[in-house]
């Protein structure tokens, strides 16, 4: 767990960021509509989590900063017996004082009379740029002799950057949950006849475990199905000799995990599959051994292009030299995609990866990434080989980067051939 020593640490960084005489407001997420009179489960906003570890909506984080000074306020849903009889208990005003290392609570009903205040004599407003327009006119409306309004996502979402030493302990145990749901899947998959069916397998340990639920919706595509990168129906039939992909991770405690494996329906890889197999695996070894402080994100995609280009080269998929493939972009085609992305609260972290001159940020120790090479050949491409027409292949990984380099935090699940499969026929 996060301490709530740390999220006050977090608070303290934050506004010894904020320009002189200047107002901070961060809102919590809206409740989603569902359909009609029903709504999808609460997910509170990263950055209002982040800054806070607030858990309810109908809730306000304020910073006010004076020339030097600065003073933080939460605003909280009254306790209301009704509401709660319906959707569950608030923590209420004065136990939110009690738990919380704020300045002060109020209830969310004085959050106008209060931001109206607070606004007196400022100069500056930051707000999320994201927010809905109803809030901002209402930022706004108190705010008339304000002389500029700064984009506060960008200053707490560079703070995420970098994770601390409990957000790496819970990036773990999202990483071992989902560990176990994808060795589950390894050994369900021959006994098993729909994506789907493995779907609610993924997800039951999921949840059997602890998870909140899944980080993002569950990628199983067998065959073709694996060659449209984003997809989720996974309704089709789990066919002997194909291969399925599953790109599937837990959220726990608001941390995600990103994992893909791509293992055998059957139990075992053709020859075919091997080589495509042992191609992007291969890739995906080297890029990993790159990271360390001072990397750049660009080069990792420069060299796993190169690398998945000669690749296919090798095995026949593209034909020519190499340079002039890479200059074409001829391999994009079959690896459209990046080699990894940040992870942390969102799956899909919120974080820069540029800094405001344009120029790109280094990798540094703390940084949590996914590395995620991979290689798509559809059914109907009749420009390569026979033999690798339908297969789609990703492996995916979560890599913290150290102070001499870098951790696998994943590196537990299984990767290699010869451990998917021994756990593939380990109950037959």
């Amino acid at each position: 767990m996060i301490s709530e020593k740390e999220y006050k640490q977090r608070r303290v960084r934050l506004g010894r960021q904020l320009k002189p005489f200047s107002v901070a407001v961060l809102f919590s997420a809206e409740p989603k509509t569902r359909s009609n009179d029903t709504q999808y489960p609460y997910r509170q906003n990263s950055n209002f989590y982040y800054m806070s570890g607030f858990t309810e909506d109908n809730s306000v984080l304020v910073i006010v900063k004076g020339a030097k000074k600065f003073h933080t306020f939460l605003f909280v849903a009254k306790k209301d017996k009704t509401q709660e009889l319906w959707h569950g208990k608030r923590l209420g005003k004065e136990k939110a004082k009690e738990f919380f290392m704020v300045d002060n609570v109020f209830e969310i009903d004085e959050f106008e009379a209060k931001l109206k205040e607070y606004v007196q004599n400022k100069a500056h407003i930051y707000h999320d740029f994201k927010l809905e327009y109803a809030k901002v006119k209402v930022l706004k409306r108190h705010s008339k002799s304000i002389q500029s309004y700064e984009n506060l996502a960008t200053y707490i979402e560079k703070m995420r950057l970098i994770k601390s030493k409990s957000e790496i302990k819970l990036i773990k145990k999202a990483i071992n949950i989902t560990k176990k749901a994808h060795h589950k899947a390894m050994k369900l998959s021959a006994k098993l006849h729909y994506e789907y069916e493995l779907q609610a397998n993924l997800e039951y340990i999921f949840k059997k475990n602890g998870a909140y639920s899944d980080a993002y919706t569950s990628i199983v595509a067998c065959g073709n199905s694996a060659n449209t990168l984003h997809y989720v129906n996974n309704d089709k039939k789990l066919m002997q000799g194909d291969l399925i992909l599953i790109d599937a991770g837990c959220e726990y405690k608001y941390y995600a995990s990103d994992i893909t494996r791509t293992i055998p329906v059957s139990g075992s890889y053709t020859k075919a599959q091997r080589e495509l197999y042992d191609m992007v695996l291969h890739v995906q070894k080297e890029i990993i051994k790159m990271i360390s402080p001072g990397v750049f994100k660009s080069a990792l995609q420069k060299k796993s292009e190169e690398l998945l280009c000669q690749g296919m080269i090798d095995l026949g998929i593209l034909h020519g030299e190499l340079k002039t493939l890479l200059k074409e972009k001829a391999h994009k085609k079959y690896y459209p995609h990046g080699i990894g992305h940040w992870m942390g609260l969102d799956v899909h972290d919120e974080c820069p990866y540029k800094k405001p001159n344009g120029k790109e940020i280094p990798l540094q120790p703390g940084m949590v990434m996914t590395i995620e090479p991979g290689i798509y050949l559809d059914a109907a491409d009749v420009t390569i080989p026979k033999k690798y027409r339908g297969t789609g292949i990703r492996i995916e990984d979560n890599i913290l980067v150290t102070k001499n380099g870098c951790e696998n935090l994943s590196s537990h699940i299984a990767k290699e051939i010869n451990e998917i499969t021994r756990k593939s026929n380990s109950s037959r």
